[in-house]
């Protein structure tokens, strides 16, 4: 088909038809895997800590690619580059679906993430450009719609698809939604004069090779700091220091190179500084509670893959709800008043997860996840509109990608720090919980003779007591389990509560012109 080279000439819902089809897919497969962990670690002989990095790396890999996006629009055009991607993206899905191995399947998530990671912050530049300025709320609030949704769909669609089929459904999937965005990317979108290709353009080779080692490393850190006791292990103390050292001369070769990997003036706009910040610890507490409830649920309430990912399900229904709110008053209200009631639900729905207990009734989940999928898509989609309201069109595709760069880097952080609190907070009230076995406590002593007793109808006394104890243990690590993700829940929920005075240094600006 001819090229379009007029920008009427395309409908702009049909662009975002387009580029959200994209979008979904990636963010999509940022948590489908969530609740197929333990099948995966399964069939590749893995532990679940090991298998983490089924989904880190997928984070990390699409984080070394997003800060590029600029550069290899200019290489390519904007517009052929992110139809490379998604069809990257597609092969490396086929590629999941077929692992034998977790070696295979860690090198198939980072080829997805490479060919995924610019799909979110292309996309959302294109989205922002199609329609006018009066209109870009409505626009992010249907690509906040995408994110915010994609990753409550993922572990439904997983459990699903992995309880009644396998696991390597979920990869599958994509190929023929890949195509789809594909075909409807090069139909309906337009490169605007400045996203076409450009002759010769330079790419900051120094910065690049920084950016490559700090995120690398930082991968490893948190995948594999926990099993190694973190700082108390000297490759760890040196993997940190090399991906610290990385992190700053890459900051450094941004600065002084004249042709730069990323535009860091970006961070002179107040307004994008401090709506990343709060993305980033919002995008945080998402993951971090997506990635452990379904563990919860499996682990200890003895939930399937199934019916841990749907019972995520009402957070779509929350997301939905606030995100259709916002597209209808955001003219009425103060974002800033938004973005607080976000926060103070966040942290409440939070605190509510952190009070369940083994005799939950399904209300106990299906309340605290409706309230936590309103604030997270309230939230987002909010504060993506007001970072990038003084943010001019020919800075779109930049500052999408520096914000980016950083959600997948707090997604990481909080992926791997939520299992680790999960792991350490059970260790601790273990510890702190066996003293109570003890003969002196008399609730204990009547409970080992009370199964002692029953026990011993059918072996032997001294096998009659082992049991008994045995399962009084089990029962201490299975509550001691539970307190530690009622704990982990509960700290993610002040977490939220401490983002809210930034609120307070947010100066509102006249918005940028469209050039």
């Amino acid at each position: 088909m001819e090229e379009i080279t007029k920008k009427h000439e395309i409908n702009p819902w049909l662009t975002t038809i387009a580029v959200m089809s994209a979008a979904f897919i990636f963010v999509l497969d940022g948590t489908i895997a969530n609740v197929a962990l333990p099948q995966m670690a399964g069939s590749f002989s893995s532990s679940n800590d090991e298998a983490t990095w089924i989904l880190t790396s997928y984070l990390i890999a699409s984080g070394i690619v997003v800060p590029s996006v600029d550069w290899f629009s200019k290489l390519f055009g904007r517009k052929h580059f992110f139809i490379g991607c998604i069809l990257l993206f597609t092969i490396a899905s086929l590629l999941c679906g077929m692992s034998t191995s977790l070696e295979m399947m860690i090198f198939s998530r980072i080829l997805q993430g490479l060919g995924g990671g610019a799909l979110l912050p292309v996309a959302q530049a294109i989205l922002l450009e199609a329609f006018p300025q009066e209109k870009r709320a409505l626009a992010m609030s249907i690509f906040g719609f995408g994110v915010v949704v994609a990753p409550v769909i993922g572990p439904i669609l997983g459990g699903w698809l992995t309880d009644n089929w396998s696991w390597n459904w979920i990869f599958f999937i994509n190929i023929p939604f890949g195509i789809l965005a594909a075909i409807t990317s090069k139909l309906w979108i337009y490169d605007p004069p400045y996203a076409r290709k450009q002759k010769n353009p330079k790419i900051d080779y120094i910065g690049f090779t920084f950016l490559i080692i700090w995120l690398v490393t930082f991968q490893v850190f948190l995948d594999k700091g926990n099993n190694a006791d973190w700082f108390g292990s000297e490759w760890i103390c040196w993997t940190f220091t090399i991906s610290m050292i990385s992190m700053i001369l890459f900051i450094y070769s941004q600065i002084v190179q004249k042709e730069s990997i990323i535009d860091l003036s970006v961070f002179k706009d107040r307004s994008f500084v401090l709506g990343t910040i709060i993305l980033v610890i919002a995008n945080m507490v998402l993951y971090a509670s997506t990635t452990i409830m379904p563990l919860f649920l499996q682990n200890l309430i003895g939930y399937n893959a199934f019916w841990s990912g749907y019972s995520l399900m009402p957070r779509g229904f929350g997301s939905v709800f606030a995100i259709a709110l916002y597209s209808v008053t955001n003219k009425m209200i103060d974002f800033r008043i938004y973005t607080v009631i976000g926060l103070t639900l966040l942290g409440v729905s939070s605190l509510m997860f952190g009070f369940l207990n083994l005799e939950m009734s399904m209300m106990s989940i299906i309340i605290p996840n409706v309230i936590f999928g309103f604030s997270v898509g309230l939230t987002i989609t909010v504060l993506t509109t007001a970072s990038m309201e003084t943010i001019s069109n020919a800075q779109m595709t930049n500052a999408s990608g520096v914000q980016n760069l950083i959600k997948n880097l707090g997604a990481a952080i909080g992926t791997s720090l939520v299992t680790t609190m999960v792991s350490r907070y059970s260790q601790a009230f273990q510890y702190n919980l066996v003293d109570f076995l003890d003969m002196q406590n008399t609730v204990y002593a009547e409970k080992l003779a009370a199964l002692t007793n029953y026990f011993a109808q059918f072996d032997v006394y001294a096998v009659a007591l082992q049991k008994a104890q045995g399962m009084i243990y089990n029962q201490l690590i299975q509550q001691s389990t539970l307190c530690a993700y009622m704990e982990t829940f509960r700290v993610w929920g002040i977490i939220s509560f401490v983002c809210i005075p930034l609120l307070l240094l947010y100066r509102r600006k006249k918005a940028a012109k469209n050039n």
